[in-house]
């Protein structure tokens, strides 16, 4: 058994302490968004957030969540359902191709804003190193934290500036 809070809400999850925080928000709370990669914590797709801090959740074991927070993809909206300004920006740039490493994407973008409003570059890629993209949409990625951060205008202002 775990009792913590997942994504503003209290739960206790029975399971194995050992099963990952991954495994018991998919099966056992029925939270899909966050992604299973690779297994041992090196692709970044299971990322959320444990008392604000990301973390991959394949390799960290439920137990350590008891008493804490953790948050998912899911809980990044705003409790109305508004969209985050990261997910705004990741749409507004078209960052997803295939999509599926956008949940710890985002989550990883996240923190980043959170702890550091207007990041470098180099913070940027030392924030978001941990998280692989298949596809290969880095660029997007960059421009799209940097379109949350207010750095630099999305694609749709320019658009409109343009016409």
């Amino acid at each position: 058994m775990a009792s913590f809070t997942l994504n503003g809400e209290p739960i206790t999850i029975d399971a194995d302490p050992a099963m990952p925080i991954l495994w018991a928000v998919r099966e056992k709370a029925g939270l899909s968004g966050t992604k299973f990669g690779c297994g041992i914590a090196q692709c970044g797709a299971c990322t959320v957030h444990l008392d604000g801090q990301p973390v991959r959740s394949c390799s960290t074991a439920i137990s350590q969540a008891e008493g804490r927070e953790v948050t998912t993809i899911e809980g990044v909206a705003g409790p109305d359902g508004e969209l985050s300004n990261v997910q705004k920006a990741w749409i507004s740039e078209q960052v997803p191709q295939c999509g599926y490493c956008q949940s710890g994407q985002i989550m990883s973008a996240t923190a980043l804003l959170r702890d550091n409003p207007s990041p470098s570059d180099d913070d940027i890629d030392a924030a978001m190193s941990g998280n692989i993209c298949r596809c290969g949409t880095y660029t997007r990625i960059r421009r799209a934290i940097k379109v949350a951060a207010g750095i630099e205008q999305s694609r749709t202002e320019q658009a409109g500036e343009e016409a």
